[in-house]
């Protein structure tokens, strides 16, 4: 029977734990240029796989990562042994990113896309004030934050979480939009949008309280206005063992307080 991964590319993080595990699977099971693989087997932790999902997006070549790095959240367990029957018994997840235009103090735009998450932060001591709209309608006339985030389900657990955001599951067709230390209104704890919505965050007072504007690790300065939306003209896919998908992750993480 012919195998869906035929030739596979090993990636590693630049961490000595992550390097030797990738010679160790390079010498047993070979490799193949990136450009070349059928699948992607990524080891580090989530930063390298978030990483190596920037790197293939638009590419839909599917990525298995074993963790090699601190939390793992995305990643599978790392073993040596049965690595090309992991990868044909392994599950799918396909997850779409959102797509981040952000105009800069000139008014000029600015292009990035995130997996986790959009954020916009202050820059400076003072707490930033925005105003947001969603689907061309003003619903906070002015949120006084230390700044603000948009999470995909995948990224729901992420930074999301840590601003007391909610888990989503990861076929939720919704997006969360969350706070980060609001001050003003104090009682609003953030909202939960459809995922088909359009988001837009006015920076007021932009001079005296700049921000930034995050799509996961691409960072922009002294924004004026982000548009955000989610971008399902890409598919990125994650390969999970069976009983370890990532919406099972996501599930449990919600009792694993």
């Amino acid at each position: 029977m012919a195998r869906r991964f035929g030739k596979i590319a090993i990636v590693a993080s630049d961490a000595p734990e992550a390097q030797k595990a990738a010679a160790s699977l390079v010498a047993r099971y070979g490799t193949h240029p990136p450009d070349e693989a059928d699948v992607i087997v990524a080891l580090g932790g989530d930063g390298l796989m978030l990483q190596t999902l920037h790197r293939f997006m638009g590419t839909g070549k599917p990525i298995y990562g074993m963790n090699r790095g601190s939390v793992g959240f995305l990643m599978n367990e790392f073993l040596e042994n049965d690595l090309v029957d992991r990868l044909e018994e392994a599950e799918r997840s396909v997850v779409h990113p959102l797509l981040m235009i952000a105009h800069d103090a000139a008014g000029m735009p600015h292009q990035a896309r995130a997996i986790n998450e959009v954020s916009m932060l202050r820059q400076t001591y003072q707490a930033a004030k925005l105003r947001v709209s969603v689907d061309g309608l003003v619903r906070l006339e002015e949120l006084t934050a230390d700044g603000l985030l948009v999470a995909t389900p995948a990224g729901s657990t992420a930074y999301n979480l840590s601003a007391n955001g909610p888990i989503l599951p990861l076929n939720a067709p919704l997006l969360a939009l969350t706070p980060i230390s609001a001050f003003r209104p104090r009682r609003w704890r953030g909202a939960l949008l459809p995922d088909h919505a359009r988001v837009r965050v006015d920076v007021l007072e932009a001079d005296k309280r700049p921000v930034s504007a995050v799509a996961d690790h691409t960072e922009f300065r002294s924004v004026t206005r982000v548009d955000i939306a989610m971008d399902r003209s890409v598919d990125l896919v994650m390969l999970h063992d069976p009983g370890h998908s990532l919406d099972e992750r996501i599930l449990r993480e919600q009792f694993g307080y």
